[in-house]
């Protein structure tokens, strides 16, 4: 039996499966040889057929396979079983062990990450996730992060027109012959030189994975020594009018953006107000929402920055640089080494590195020396774990990269990219109440930048952690810094 004329099917297990609403008849996903049918009148002159019990006719009476249902509005439609990349984005609250959790659960179910970008927001971070699967699979993956304690908010935005960018530093090899050709090709990419020696140049790049994706293949010749990803970060455009996302929270800064309404409309519509700090008011990651009740032993990042001088009891920010296999399970290991041992992780970031077949997972820990000491020999026990490197004590470029959408009517717009373009900042999305930002630098730059947009309004952040690469140069600056050059 190849077709049948439905309303509505469902497997042994009662899940309704509605093709259309008006009885067409439609190819089912296999043959069917054996059903048993209960008649139900859906409309005027036409029946509701919903398969109970089918056998496929393959020969060993299995039951037959019907398609996943996903249901929106009360219909439900298919779900193709076609394997998909998706940007996965958690918002969470601080807690000890969050971070290992939630790799948890993609390694339970054979996923691999392709790459992961922590971004710290005081007690809260946001996770951006990068998987390939099955809609089905990966719907299921996002009901168990719902489940998990201190998850605020779990959303997959690969649906949705969205701003995308990656950040990657990459270390090459150069000679007199070959250096001409190598400054021609970052500048078609627009990316900067922030480290350079007599053997080697390293390159700063941002944009969107088939952007940072063509860069790797174009410098692959010239020979790559080293290379780190953040991991992408992504932000949802802002949609234009009051349907808006964030219009109410912008229109509460600005009320110029209220769009006139007749009186008796007006008192019919509820405002929204700030002064109950358990109000959400339509905000997605920074200050816009309030999860009070979510706030815990910070563990995720206790001081919320870079302690790059000890303190009284000798802790201080380590950056680490591990070399892993890139296989499921991988990071749920390394992190899981971090949380039992009881260590704040300061930043976290996961993305392919030079060789195909190997990750590279760039972190910062706050300790003491010795305690780093020893939790580098505990990742060197883990089998896929091919080199730790603690990279404090050297000259190192680092980097981080943070998409910032704000609230800014016209009259704003121009103030809000007065202060971009101080910080080099460039906008990537506008509507007519937000201006989304891309920055990069380190960690005391997006803090600076993200300290003075607060005024006009924080919609959302969404950063990476750091990632560092040793400098050839042998050229510290964080000891130029503070210091006025000779005239």
């Amino acid at each position: 039996m190849k077709t049948a004329t439905v309303c509505s099917l469902s497997t042994a297990a009662e899940t309704p499966i509605t093709y259309n609403n008006l009885c067409k008849p439609e190819p089912l996903a296999a043959p069917l040889t054996n059903l048993k049918l209960s008649n139900r009148k859906c409309a005027a002159g036409r029946y509701s057929l919903k398969v109970v019990n089918a056998i496929s006719d393959a020969g060993d009476r299995s039951p037959a396979t019907l398609p996943p249902v996903r249901t929106v509005n009360g219909v439900s439609t298919p779900i193709a079983s076609k394997v998909k990349r998706h940007t996965i984005s958690v918002f969470v609250g601080d807690e000890s062990g969050i971070i290992n959790r939630i790799a948890g659960v993609f390694a339970r179910r054979g996923y691999n990450i392709e790459s992961l970008a922590v971004g710290l927001n005081k007690d809260k971070a946001l996770f951006t996730i990068v998987v390939s699967g099955t809609e089905k699979v990966l719907q299921q993956v996002v009901e168990q992060l719902n489940k998990l304690v201190n998850v605020l908010k779990v959303e997959d935005l690969s649906r949705d027109p969205q701003v995308e960018r990656e950040l990657v530093l990459v270390k090459l090899n150069v000679d007199p012959s070959t250096k001409a050709e190598i400054m021609w090709l970052v500048d078609i990419f627009r990316g900067n030189v922030i480290d350079a020696s007599d053997h080697s140049l390293t390159i700063e790049v941002t944009g969107d994975p088939g952007k940072i994706a063509a860069v790797q293949r174009n410098l692959a010749k010239f020979g790559i020594k080293e290379l780190t990803r953040t991991g992408k970060i992504a932000l949802r455009r802002e949609k234009l009018g009051e349907t808006a996302p964030f219009w109410n929270f912008s229109a509460a800064s600005y009320p110029d953006l209220e769009a006139p309404r007749p009186t008796a409309a007006v008192s019919s519509i509820p405002q929204i107000v700030d002064e109950n700090p358990s109000t959400i008011s339509g905000g997605d990651v920074y200050p816009v929402d309030s999860y009070d009740s979510y706030i815990m032993d910070q563990v995720l990042d206790a001081n919320w920055g870079v302690l790059y001088d000890e303190d009284a009891t000798g802790r201080q920010s380590h950056t680490l640089n591990i070399l892993v296999n890139n296989a499921p399970g991988v990071l749920n290991m390394v992190t899981g080494v971090i949380s039992r041992r009881g260590y704040n992780v300061q930043s976290l970031a996961v993305g392919p590195a030079e060789m195909e077949g190997l990750s590279r997972i760039t972190t910062v820990i706050a300790g003491t020396d010795e305690s780093i000491s020893k939790l580098v020999q505990q990742f060197y026990k883990l089998v896929d774990v091919h080199e730790v490197k603690d990279i404090t004590y050297l000259p190192f470029s680092e980097r981080e990269l943070m998409l910032i959408k704000v609230a800014a009517n016209a009259a704003a717009r121009r103030d809000v990219l007065d202060i971009a373009t101080i910080f080099r900042a460039k906008p990537v999305d506008v509507s007519d109440h937000t201006i989304t930002l891309e920055l990069t630098g380190d960690f005391n730059k997006l803090f600076a930048l993200q300290t003075l947009l607060e005024s006009y309004g924080i919609c959302e952040v969404a950063r990476t952690g750091r990632v560092a690469l040793v400098r050839e140069s042998g050229v510290d600056s964080t000891y130029l810094r503070g210091f006025s050059l000779p005239l």
